[in-house]
């Protein structure tokens, strides 16, 4: 019996969804649907109502056995800085440490709080846990945060302190807490600090993410086990992700990638996706992209996350276009709803821009509103009493101008913390809009996409006299110019990995299509083939490829890469096990709360290969993957010249396999 599996991608603007014969990789059916942040079920639901639709009443629902999904949510938030509410405990961090973990830039200085506890660089007690500074820290406000993070000095050679005090924050607030030694086995207990804050921060995001979907499923009458692609490309079970939700910090641009390579059967390019939220771009060598052993960088934050070596920008279809004092246009890295889509959602809104149009003022703001995206029983709970006033006295069904609403800088404060945290969104032009008024996008309403681009060019001087459409267009090419040149800005340093000025002469003679620099002819190419997946790719990456002098591979499917990438993403396990010596003589074997012990090198690294092995095999096995081909390396360092039998100073064990999906219907 064929094998049948779902791709689902949540990006910032849509959800798509495709079904994939699993056992001959052929493409039966895809959907595409806008991601409704208010409540994620309803875009889920409508995508893939649509592509079991295309399915036809013949085919047997019954043979879909796997419902796959990968997402940008995680990273989106990250990268315009929202989330939950988080306290902080740092167990055994002195004030230099807290410093280097940077989640101050974040956190509010009283939701971080640091306790005594902690181990030495050989697993032993640094000194007693203080329970009751963790209980006294909870009574105050801090203990009304969503979620909750704990990093312990030295956790990764034990746990035992960030357990105790998981447990203990837990059993107090009910809500979820994060161990940093959970998401990283790394020593670097700042930057654990921070992925594991991250990570809390995230949480309720891919929960809604899991419960929407598997909701969506079960209304279909689906039976199918739920996965999640992660940041390096690979899936795990949803029930293991929503806990490390941070895992999923460039899941989408990772399941573009295993999408692109199965539309194209390229393997080696460069691939840009671009979304309405981000453009990310990365490399790919015989056929997987290259993973980033630093840990990926996302929003400005560099995390200890297994992830993609992928550089994420907040460029996007959907970016605010903003007009500086020079009248040159400028795209923010932050996302607004486009002004098209609202209208297309209320008309209404349509008939307020035409009045706008007529009015002496107001213009430069005509475009925006404010839509609330959270209901109110979702309202964090350490919310300021005004700002959630605020929210419950606003018409949640309703777009609010914002002009209405914003008379003073504590307003624009209150709307810019409020976005921050993902409770409202704001509307305003954005290269969207300006794809409709240049004919190019026509999926939302094109009249107020017009109308908006006129009052952002009467409204910074960009169009003056008439209103004639052709000086409308004008300014919609100039958008459209500015996201062709910033992506081609963004691939060069992608394949040279630098970074350039961005007043650079030279880049910008390639980046703006100009070709010349006085008299001097200039022109760069790329070495390799550029794939371009995502929404807005056919409306930019044209563009790009002339400017770049290559050609660029638009593949049919493009726009829904990502999910079929999610349908046919495979595990990738991996455990790490360190071996260190012992001051004392022997060599310890670092496996979570007490090290093991051997005598000699060979013994201990012969033991962590065991461990190492039996950990990826049980969780392959956990997730219904297959135990087999595990591949073990061996990082040692030895002392020169000196007896191999007594050499060893330390070592690093990794296990790693790949595996395909073997679910409950298939194996049986």
């Amino acid at each position: 019996m064929p094998r049948f599996s779902v791709g689902i991608d949540t990006g910032g603007t849509y959800t798509d969804a495709v079904v994939i014969n699993v056992d001959t990789h052929e493409v039966l059916a895809t959907a595409k649907s806008l991601t409704t942040k208010e409540d994620l079920s309803k875009g889920i639901q409508s995508a893939l109502n649509q592509v079991v639709s295309k399915l036809g009443s013949d085919f047997n629902l019954n043979a879909i056995d796997l419902c796959s999904i990968s997402t940008t949510l995680a990273t989106n938030a990250l990268v315009e800085g929202h989330g939950s509410s988080v306290g902080v405990f740092l167990i055994g961090f002195d004030e230099a440490m807290v410093s280097r973990t940077g989640i101050l830039d974040f956190v509010a200085a009283s939701h971080v709080v640091t306790i005594t506890g902690g181990h030495r660089y050989d697993g032993s007690e640094q000194s007693n846990l203080d329970e009751t500074s963790i209980k006294k820290a909870l009574a105050s406000d801090l203990g009304k945060a969503d979620g909750f993070a704990v990093a312990s000095h030295y956790s990764v050679r034990n746990t035992s302190h960030e357990k105790k005090a998981a447990e203990i924050i837990h059993s107090v607030t009910q809500r979820p807490v994060t161990g940093s030694h959970e998401l990283s086995d790394h020593l670097n207990g700042p930057r654990r600090a921070l992925t594991a804050t991250l990570n809390a921060k995230i949480i309720s995001l891919i929960v809604k993410l899991e419960r929407a979907v598997r909701d969506s499923i079960s209304r279909l009458g689906l039976n199918a086990e739920i996965m999640i692609v992660k940041g390096d490309g690979s899936i795990a079970t949803a029930d293991t992700v929503v806990h490390k939700p941070i895992e999923t910090i460039l899941s989408g641009p990772a399941a573009s990638v295993i999408g692109a390579r199965f539309l194209t059967g390229a393997s080696d390019f460069l691939i840009a996706d671009i979304g309405g939220t981000t453009s990310d771009y990365a490399s790919v060598q015989n056929g997987w992209p290259r993973i980033n052993s630093q840990g990926a960088e996302v929003g400005g934050y560099q995390t200890l996350v297994q992830a993609i070596d992928m550089r994420t920008t907040g460029l996007g279809g959907d970016s605010a276009v903003l007009v500086d004092d020079h009248g040159n246009i400028q795209l923010a890295t932050y996302r607004v709803i486009p002004i098209s889509s609202v209208a297309k959602r209320w008309p209404w809104v349509t008939n307020k821009l035409k009045v706008a149009l007529s009015m002496t003022h107001g213009k430069r703001t005509a475009s925006c509103y404010l839509i609330v995206s959270s209901e109110p029983s979702a309202l964090p709970g350490d919310l300021a009493p005004k700002d959630r006033q605020f929210l419950l006295e606003l018409d949640a069904e309703n777009p609010h101008p914002i002009g209405e609403l914003v008379y003073s800088a504590a307003d624009r404060s209150r709307i810019q913390r409020l976005s921050k945290l993902g409770l409202i969104q704001l509307s305003g032009f954005t290269p969207t809009d300006a794809a409709h008024v240049l004919g190019h996008q026509s999926q939302y309403c094109t009249e107020s996409a017009t109308i908006a681009c006129e009052l952002l060019g009467r409204a910074n001087g960009l169009i003056e006299g008439k209103s004639e459409s052709a000086n409308i267009s004008t300014v919609a090419q100039k958008v459209h110019d500015e996201v062709v040149r910033k992506s081609a800005v963004y691939v060069l340093e992608q394949l040279t990995s630098r970074r350039f000025d961005s007043k650079d002469p030279w880049l910008e003679a390639v980046a703006t299509g100009s070709k010349r620099l006085g008299n001097v002819q200039v022109s760069m190419t790329p070495s390799i083939p550029l794939i371009a997946v995502g929404g807005p790719a056919q409306v930019y990456y044209g563009d790009v490829g002339r400017r770049l002098n290559c050609d660029t591979t638009i593949p049919e499917g493009a726009s829904v890469a990502n999910a079929i990438g999610a349908a046919i993403a495979k595990f990738r396990l991996r455990r790490e096990i360190e071996v260190t010596l012992n001051e004392k003589g022997g060599y310890f074997i670092h496996v979570d709360e007490s090290p093991l012990m051997r005598d000699e090198g060979e013994a201990a690294i012969s033991l962590a290969k065991t461990v190492a092995t039996q950990a990826v095999k049980n969780e392959a096995l956990s997730m219904g993957g297959e135990a087999s081909d595990i591949k073990l390396n061996v990082s040692r360092i030895d002392i020169p010249n000196a007896d191999p039998a007594v050499s060893l100073v330390s070592a690093t064990i990794t296990a790693e396999m790949i595996s395909k999906v073997v679910t409950h219907k298939s194996s049986q």
